[in-house]
């Protein structure tokens, strides 16, 4: 492959990306959508090379899973995370299988259909949730937790077909991978103990290019020595040669300088999955199946998750976010049947249909995900069929009627010392939250709290918002705010209501939407250091002095 061709490709998956931004979809469909494009081109000559280039980039998503995935993890994951996942993902591949044998294909290629649509992207819905700040949510807690457990049946499934050969599944063969897996294990505990931690921490931790250089000469030479003595695929090589690494205390350093070089190969490989999907498809041939099964990913799967999480006894609006970030399928997924082409279990038709599925679902979950609040809002009255009378996440306060009292919203960081200063003054205040860590600090404390989300119905009646004299927002999300501020709209009498916001532009439209007055945190630094030149002035001693009393304070917060 030559230099101008390369370019070309980076060119046209870089475009591609901009406009996959630009239509707040994943990186992952642009580059398809690139590889697609570059089929019309004389670039199909090229598509071996194509392969092994984009093989080196699983190897490192893998790596960067190994290294970032902690076996001790699995117990803190939690029952519920462990039954929703297993419990979706067993439903969901009965249903995929049985739909592909109702459309004609054969036995293998159904089982590997209806496993792969039972994934659901890590990368996508993490990106999501961060961006609506909703990780430390509960919901959000669950989401990642069940993907959690994805990602290790994904790979214990990856390895133990790494390890078949082109015939049948068999006993022995099974065997055979636990003995290698198990003489892997035992070589990593050794290269752990013995020399690996001392040889970062002296030497190579020393130097970040030194890390950088070492970090992916180790990941992709495990990767091959694994490959030439145990059998395994690069890619499994490459998951198992980040797992040796994953208990060093560099190993965050080591993921952040390594994920560049990962993202890099990886857009090469999602291009040249697109190509394949026009080079070796008749497209409108598998189109009817493929819309199928996306329905089946899009619809049925999240309805899967939000019966199970209602019986769990969770609330219909917690189950039903859970559910939305089900609704897509994962880049594991597409890794899962490119394996299965390379050991001669699929054929590129069935490669070509869960690319299809993949695009399908991950463009409509973006936006399902990223509206799910306006969605639910929508269809809330018609999902409570699926919440049972008691719930875990049922009001946690007993019949308390609050009245000419604040409500705080948010009590992780900046609500900490608004409870400290009502504590203080003795205020008639109530705590929202649904971190369920502020939960269990602020109830062993016996500070009134109500568990779940402020633009919860059940949450605002709770809390008595019409009797309420002011109400404190401490989140960030604008949407979450704005929404609030909607429902203050409506009420007959005027609430004093003080918001967060993470910039001036959103400030800007809280206070459009009337809100009596809007805090940002980086105005508000610097306003605040000008008072204290204003007060102090450049005297060192007072300075010294108010940070040593400031130091005391800090440490006072827990």
């Amino acid at each position: 492959m030559e230099f101008s061709q390369i370019s070309f490709l980076l060119v046209i998956a870089g475009l591609f990306g901009i406009l996959a931004k630009f239509f707040k979809q994943p990186l992952i469909i642009g580059y398809l959508f690139a590889g697609i494009f570059l089929s019309f081109s004389n670039f199909a000559a090229e598509i071996q090379i194509l392969d092994s280039l984009g093989q080196v980039g699983v190897a490192l998503l893998l790596f960067l899973l190994g290294l970032e995935m902690k076996i001790g993890e699995l117990p803190e994951i939690g029952k519920v995370a462990l039954i929703t996942a297993v419990g979706q993902m067993l439903i969901t591949s009965i249903l995929g299988f049985l739909i592909a044998l109702l459309f004609g294909f054969e036995t293998l290629p159904s089982i590997y259909i209806a496993i792969a649509i039972s994934f659901s992207s890590t990368i996508i819905v993490v990106k999501l949730l961060s961006e609506k700040k909703d990780l430390s949510s509960l919901y959000g807690k669950i989401s990642v937790g069940l993907l959690l457990v994805q990602d290790f049946v994904a790979v214990a499934i990856l390895i133990l077909l790494a390890n078949i050969e082109k015939g049948n599944l068999s006993f022995t063969q099974v065997s055979l991978t636990g003995i290698k897996i198990f003489v892997v294990v035992l070589l990593v505990w050794v290269l752990h103990r013995s020399f690996l931690v001392k040889l970062f921490e002296k030497i190579i931790s020393q130097s970040n290019e030194l890390m950088f250089i070492v970090s992916i000469s180790w990941a992709l030479g495990i990767a091959a020595i694994l490959n030439y003595f145990f059998g395994f695929t690069y890619e499994i090589g490459g998951f198992l040669a980040g797992l040796i690494l994953s208990g060093l205390p560099e190993h965050l350093q080591i993921a952040a300088r390594t994920r560049p070089l990962r993202d890099f190969f990886l857009t090469i490989f999602f291009v040249s999955l697109g190509a394949k999907l026009i080079l070796n498809t008749d497209i409108f041939t598998v189109l009817p199946f493929a819309l199928i099964i996306s329905l089946l990913v899009i619809l049925i799967k999240p309805l899967i998750t939000l019966i199970i999480l209602g019986f769990l006894g969770f609330k219909k609006r917690t189950s039903f976010l859970v559910a939305i970030s089900t609704s897509q399928i994962s880049e594991f997924s597409l890794i899962l049947m490119v394996l299965g082409l390379n050991i001669g279990h699929l054929k590129t038709t069935h490669l070509a249909i869960v690319i299809l599925i993949g695009m399908i679902t991950m463009s409509a979950s973006t936006y399902l995900i990223l509206g799910a609040d306006k969605i639910y809002k929508k269809f809330h009255y018609y999902l409570s069929f699926f919440e049972r009378k008691t719930t875990k996440e049922g009001v946690l306060i007993d019949q308390i009627k609050y009245s000419d009292h604040i409500i705080l919203v948010g009590c992780d960081r900046t609500g900490r010392a608004s409870v400290r200063y009502f504590l203080k003054r003795k205020k008639n205040f109530i705590v929202v939250d649904f971190n369920p860590k502020v939960f269990n600090q602020l109830t062993a404390e016996n500070i009134p709290i109500i568990f779940g989300d402020i633009n919860d119905l059940d949450i605002i009646k709770a809390v008595n918002i019409e009797k309420a004299k002011m109400i404190i927002s401490t989140i960030s999300n604008l949407t979450d705010n704005l929404t609030l501020l909607e429902y203050l709209k409506k009420m007959r009498r005027n609430i004093i209501s003080i918001f967060t916001a993470s910039s001036k532009q959103d400030a800007v439209k809280l206070y459009g939407a009337k809100a009596t007055y809007v805090i940002v945190p980086e105005v508000a630094a610097g306003e605040y250091i000008k008072h204290l030149f204003t007060l102090y002035g450049n005297s060192e001693k007072r300075f010294i002095k108010l940070g040593k009393n400031h130091y005391k304070r800090l440490l006072s917060f827990h």
